[in-house]
């Protein structure tokens, strides 16, 4: 059923309207005369019906006057559409979204400037893993390694290479600086004769889920610092009586993820030093500095969290976060090559030469 519109309307175009009917959508949308529609491609309403048992079906306000049929909703559809219209079906389904600027809850960074869009956009199609085709991106990851590095006060010098490498987020930068401590931690039992079956790691328990994710999936046992009344960040002291011979580090968060809090690192590692010196081990500290790794440098520089500590190995930091760049980019640095185990690192030569690689992924793009 169809009712003209007011005369008022344009000669050459006329609005209609569609009644609701059960199962499509009751919009207004133009017509454009056979004439037009010859020149230009017009914009139709297309709805998901059906029975209950019929397939399901793509629900989508927008599609060309091609799509005479409805799209299968999670099967390939029998031919083609143009593109227009998929652009503009998936465009508008978009538009459900959030709006990442108004999103004050996202702990990822929401703008950058236009330039930095452009240079993303002209590197959108390189694999930078394949390091022999892209020798110039390779060299400036290697250049933030060393700037993070410094930043953290690594103890490397001028002309040193700092060890280092960019990460999907914090979260691989974790689970990579975690298999360090765990395979550097399992040599030394087995030098010394003594199992290495029950790995443990020392936490509080408002860490991000990545820490539980990485003791999960591979096999260590989480033992988290219970918070209390008022202090809603790991307890130093509780920490360091929690630690036994089969923990492989204590981790520290600079930031915490519920209120943004700085666990006090140097306590820690204070602690840590003497507990070690009573006992003869070697426990060392992680600093998962996601949030305030770029913070602390600048506004706090004279607090000590970082490589100026003995015990702490390794670090890592989003870049998404308060390093103002899009998501997702971590990093993990570590204190000197000694604290990353040789048998974790890869060595390929797909392209002709040596390639050393130490990640979770391997493709991977800007």
């Amino acid at each position: 059923k169809r009712e003209r519109a007011p005369t008022s309307a344009p000669a050459s175009i006329h609005s209609w309207r569609t009644d609701s009917i059960p199962g499509r959508l009751a919009v207004t949308f133009p017509v454009v005369p056979a004439t037009a529609r010859r020149r230009r491609t017009m914009v139709v309403t297309v709805a998901a019906t059906g029975s209950d048992t019929a397939e399901p079906l793509h629900s989508t306000t927008f599609a060309s006057r091609y799509v005479r049929d409805q799209l299968p909703r999670y099967r390939m559809p029998s031919g083609s559409i143009p593109k227009e219209a998929a652009y503009q079906i998936i465009s508008d389904e978009l538009m459900l979204d959030g709006n990442p600027r108004l999103n004050l809850a996202s702990f990822v960074t929401t703008w950058m400037e236009p330039e930095c869009g452009k240079l993303m956009m002209d590197s959108v199609n390189k694999n930078y893993v394949d390091m022999d085709e892209y020798p110039v991106t390779t060299e400036l990851q290697n250049r933030c390694v060393n700037m993070i590095a410094h930043l953290f006060n690594a103890p490397i010098g001028e002309d040193e290479t700092a060890i280092g490498v960019s990460t999907v987020g914090s979260s691989e930068a974790i689970m990579l600086a975690g298999l360090a401590f765990k395979r550097k931690w399992a040599n030394k039992m087995k030098e010394q004769g003594k199992p290495c079956d029950k790995p443990n790691i020392v936490t509080g328990a408002n860490v991000q889920v990545c820490w539980e994710k990485f003791a999960r999936y591979f096999e260590v046992e989480l033992k988290e610092v219970k918070l209390t009344e008022g202090y809603y960040v790991m307890d130093p002291k509780k920490a360091v009586e929690m630690v036994d011979e089969n923990t492989i580090c204590v981790a520290a968060i600079l930031g915490s993820t519920l209120t943004g809090e700085y666990e006090d690192v140097k306590l820690l590692n204070d602690l840590l030093v003497a507990k070690n010196k009573e006992t003869g081990w070697d426990v060392p500290i992680h600093v998962d500095a996601a949030s305030g790794g770029f913070i602390a440098p600048f506004l706090q520089p004279e607090l000590e969290w970082d490589f100026r500590l003995p015990l702490v190995k390794s670090i890592n930091v989003s870049g998404h976060k308060y390093g103002l760049v899009y998501p997702g980019v971590g990093w993990v640095i570590w204190r000197s090559k000694a604290d990353l185990p040789d048998e974790l690192i890869f060595h390929i030569n797909y392209l002709g030469t040596d390639q050393p690689t130490f990640t979770l992924n391997f493709s991977k793009g800007q």
